[in-house]
């Protein structure tokens, strides 16, 4: 290859120059990379591994950032065999604690694909067979949870900002809607949602300087349409949305959503649905009934990466009216011009986002692999494991079950066991390589939970564990 005849003969290697490689360096790299990948989403006993020291990872790691690098080979090997050790797999069998990731094959293969093929999912003008298929997933989505046929939305990072756009999109709604009746803004704007809510709606709400008004949870730890109206008579603030909530973190704890419709319907609130663990269970026969009254939501959020076996992070972000969400979210700019001017279909619109990864296309691929039946079976398979292994519970003399499961979550507790008790014999789990499976509290008291997801933790690995708690 000769230099370009408006180069100067002396020109120093523009920068870019630097990391160029051979084609043979650039492929035995790839190789390497893509080695470790197939060896890791291949693995039938996936490791369980555990936390390191910050002291031991800076013995064990090094200095890997230099002035000259360390190689592919080395930095690989620094990742494999230190790196990698010291991140708890959350796809393991035995990974109960928060909520676990249960990839498909299909998905972790694609993730690659996309990211190996540098699909940019903002705009339909860059990337409009990515957002094409993107769009059929969440439009099959809607379509389960009864919503009518021009719902749409887009798949963000995660339920947290699932949540921050919904709402963003419904305080615009009521600000127009007041601009339109003549009436002077409110001084402040609320949201209600349960005490049992997930912390990313307080968060949501801080962002936003809006109040955030708690309605209280019935004995069962249920939100019902009764005390979402008290809680918007006691507000101080201008109500525009209620939040409830479809499987709650903690309990997995359905919320009487229909009830709730109605209040906020009553009240000309936006209805938002956090389902970001528990809504896919509405794919499943036995719990779909839990979920009347999704199909009356403005907006709702599942997480793939939770309980829909796609890898992270990606969040389904759902609104009834997209139209509502694009006039809260396009961002304006004259470089945006040839996008925001155009009728296409624009994900970067509908949320709190700009630049996007096509984070849908795993979930795309492996339904398409797999079919949608497949999903439901997956799905119905754990909330029929949760119901067994709490009937275990009842039966074992030392423990004590806190709820019947709605969903997957299974809450209970070790009579006689102090906080500190409960800890030790987590870290002895994991210490052991067993499981993970860390206290987690409610009322006040220390309690202990299983978060099933996967399907490959089978019955056995849940009696393992109950059997250490003798």
């Amino acid at each position: 290859m000769t230099a370009s005849p408006l180069a100067p003969p002396l020109a120093p290697a523009a920068p870019a120059a630097a990391m160029h490689l051979a084609d043979e360096v650039a492929a035995a790299l790839v190789d390497q990379v893509f080695e470790y990948a197939r060896r890791r989403a291949l693995e039938d006993a996936v490791p369980l591994d555990r936390p390191q020291a910050l002291g031991d990872l800076r013995r064990l790691a090094g200095h890997s950032i230099r002035p000259d690098g360390i190689g592919a080979r080395r930095a690989m090997g620094v990742f494999e065999h230190v790196l990698a050790p010291a991140c708890i797999s959350t796809d393991h069998p035995a990974y109960l604690s928060f909520i676990p990731s249960a990839p498909t094959k299909a998905a972790l293969a694609f993730d690659v694909v996309v990211s190996a093929s540098a699909v940019y999912g903002g705009s339909w003008m860059e990337g409009s067979g990515a957002v094409f298929a993107e769009n059929e997933v969440l439009a099959w989505l809607a379509a389960e949870f009864g919503l009518p046929p021009g719902a749409g939305g887009v798949f963000v990072q995660g339920g947290t900002i699932g949540n921050l756009s919904a709402l963003v999109a419904a305080r615009e709604r009521a600000r127009r809607r007041a601009r339109a009746a003549g009436e002077r803004m409110p001084d402040r704007w609320a949201v209600v949602c349960s005490s049992e809510a997930h912390s990313s709606i307080a968060s949501a709400a801080a962002v936003m300087d809006v109040d955030l008004v708690a309605a209280e949870a019935d004995e069962e730890g249920r939100l019902r349409g009764s005390a979402v109206a008290e809680a918007i008579a006691s507000s101080s603030g201008a109500v525009f949305a209620v939040v409830a909530t479809a499987g709650t973190t903690n309990l997995g704890i359905v919320d009487d959503i229909a009830s709730i419709a109605a209040v906020a319907r009553d009240h000309g609130a936006w209805l938002h649905v956090d389902g970001a663990y528990g809504l896919a269970a509405m794919l499943a026969p036995s719990t779909r009934h839990l979920f009347a009254g999704v199909e009356d939501a403005d907006s709702l959020i599942v997480d793939p990466h939770k309980w829909l076996f796609a890898p992270f992070d990606a969040c389904a972000l759902i609104y009834r009216d997209p139209a509502v969400a694009l006039a809260a979210h396009t961002q304006k700019a004259g470089y945006l011009d040839t996008l925001t001017d155009s009728a296409d279909w624009n994900p970067s619109d509908l949320a709190v986002q700009l630049t996007r990864r096509a984070r849908g296309l795993p979930l795309w691929f492996s339904l398409a692999v797999h079919g949608t039946e497949s999903y439901r079976r997956a799905i119905e398979d754990a909330v029929a494991r949760a119901g067994r292994v709490a009937d275990e519970i009842r039966r074992r003399p030392e423990l004590h079950l806190l709820r019947q499961p709605d969903l997957s979550v299974v809450a209970f507790r070790r009579e006689g066991w102090s906080r500190e008790d409960y800890q030790a014999w987590s870290d002895r789990l994991l210490e052991d390589q067993r499981a993970f499976v860390v206290p987690s509290s409610h009322a006040g008291e220390p309690i202990l939970r299983f978060a099933i997801i996967s399907p490959l933790t089978t019955d056995a690995v849940l009696w393992e564990i109950l059997d250490t708690l003798r």
